[in-house]
């Protein structure tokens, strides 16, 4: 009987090794269990060690991590994965895997962070100057910061020591001429890194997509969004971030050969296209969601806001937006059963619900003209700019508008929360300023200007573009090529 054990756990063990799911590393934090496949009843001897996305993170005796899908676990031990989850995000994380954080929400897990900031605003712990040209937020995985810039004509994927803010490695994307794309607002890339199974995911602004070591840098593979997908570029570039979800990353090269991709994230080889689905590109992020008890990607198109399944790429919902246009930017929302979407240049927001299977409007409005600063979800309340609105509140089922506030310094920018407050962006002057997450009216407690500011940007039209991110009871903020680090803990 415990031979046989044996072999089950070794069975296990081998099928992480061929599914190439098993990396180098080690985390601080690690509890001990048995885990035992759903189907076959394998189990394997492993140290618990996080969740990023649907993957569970294992440590295994020699110290190696690999990672298992979480709908392949007894379901006891996804029981166990989600319980630990919550205790982590109830007592704040340290990690930010990809753009808008692990769920996409752009909510982040932090705890005890000030709710007022002194005059100047928080403490600088340090600033990185070599960033390159670009509008990548960062993102932070095991105590290591990673986002894409263009340095002497390449787009690189940037890594630093994110308690130092010193480089510890760069690889190249492919090269940057700076053309395919309107630079006139800017070169270099767009979209944030993804970062899962110790591997780094990034996309060019003319539709290079890389997957590298993130321990080194080291490349494992590389795909064209236009020449392997027939994919176009946007009129300003692909800007979107990899959604790396268990055994797929996917992305959007948009197009008549499938407008949304699932590739395996080892190799870069597709799974499959959604060939019913045929719009091209805009500047959107896809969204997983679970909606009665299926996976589904939601994307975002100039006229189509869409739902494809998971498994195989499948046309499940689309709902019209006939009022997009120039551009569509923000990511949507998904908070049960239901889908928020944006858009600027006066086009509006419209809620959906969709676990009927098809979409049907619940409202349609003009409050909320994100451009491209995004929305965040709190509560039963939607925050972000709108075009000249200022900073708006609305509340999500209904569309109604709770408060808005406008003025110098709140014209318009990136809106991201944590702990009961939104941390803004204005786009024109750089100004950071603090606002509690509540529908009863407009609350500032701190603001501050970036110490410096780029030269990079001198002779074009870009602002302050890059969304703010907190994590680890740190502020990060960019320029171009200055990346700032606060400490905002209280």
């Amino acid at each position: 009987m415990e031979q046989m054990k044996l072999r089950k756990r070794n069975s296990a063990w081998w099928a992480l090794a061929a599914a190439g799911v098993l990396w180098g590393g080690s985390l601080d934090e690690a509890q001990a269990r048995t885990w035992t496949d759903a189907t076959t009843g394998t189990e394997i001897e492993a140290d618990f060690a996080g969740l990023e996305g649907g993957t569970v993170k294992l440590k295994l005796a020699n110290g190696k991590i690999g990672g298992v899908p979480l709908e392949k676990l007894c379901v006891a031990d996804q029981a166990f994965v989600k319980l630990e989850a919550a205790k982590g995000a109830a007592a704040g994380g340290s990690d930010w895997p990809t753009w808008r954080g692990a769920d996409r929400s752009d909510r982040s897990p932090d705890k005890g962070l000030l709710k007022k900031w002194p005059p100047g605003g928080p403490k600088l712990l340090w600033t990185f100057t070599e960033g390159g040209k670009g509008y990548s937020s960062p993102v932070l995985v095991d105590g290591r910061l990673y986002f894409t810039g263009t340095r002497d004509g390449k787009a690189e994927i940037i890594c630093l020591d994110a308690g130092r803010g010193k480089e510890l490695w760069a690889s190249a994307i492919g090269n940057d001429p700076e053309d395919g794309y309107n630079t006139g607002w800017g070169g270099g890339p767009r979209g944030a890194p993804t970062v899962s199974g110790g591997l780094v995911y990034a996309l060019s602004a003319n539709g290079e997509l890389a997957c590298v070591d993130a321990a080194d840098g080291k490349k494992k593979w590389s795909k064209n969004l236009v020449e392997d997908f027939g994919g176009k570029v946007p009129g300003w570039g692909y800007s979107e971030s990899p959604l790396a979800d268990g055994e797929q990353l996917i992305v959007t090269p948009g197009g008549k050969k499938g407008a949304i991709v699932a590739l395996d994230p080892n190799t870069g080889r597709t799974i499959w296209s959604s060939g019913d689905l045929t719009d091209g590109a805009q500047y959107s992020s896809v969204v997983p969601a679970e909606v009665n008890g299926k996976r589904q990607y939601i994307q975002l198109f100039m006229k189509t806001l869409a739902g494809v399944d998971a498994k195989d790429g499948k046309l499940l919902w689309t709902s019209k937006w006939p009022q997009g246009r120039t551009a569509v930017i923000p990511t949507p929302i998904y908070h049960d059963g239901h889908v928020y979407m944006t858009s600027g240049y006066g086009a509006g927001c419209k809620l959906v619900k969709i676990d009927g299977g098809d979409a049907e409007v619940v409202w349609e409005n003009k409050v909320m003209k994100n451009h491209h600063g995004g929305v965040v979800r709190v509560a039963d309340h939607v925050y972000g700019f709108s075009d000249a609105m200022g900073v708006v509140c609305q509340e999500f089922m209904t569309g109604e508008k709770k408060w808005n506030e406008k003025g110098e310094g709140k014209q318009k920018g990136a809106v991201h929360y944590a702990d009961g407050m939104l941390y803004c962006l204005n786009e024109g002057d750089g100004s950071v300023f603090l606002v509690e997450a509540t529908p009863d009216g407009y609350k500032e407690t701190g603001r501050f200007s970036l110490p410096r500011e780029t030269k990079l940007r001198e002779g074009t039209k870009g602002k302050v573009w890059t969304h703010p991110v907190v994590i680890g009871g740190r502020l990060y903020l960019r320029d171009q090529d200055l990346l700032f680090c606060y400490d905002v803990k209280e």
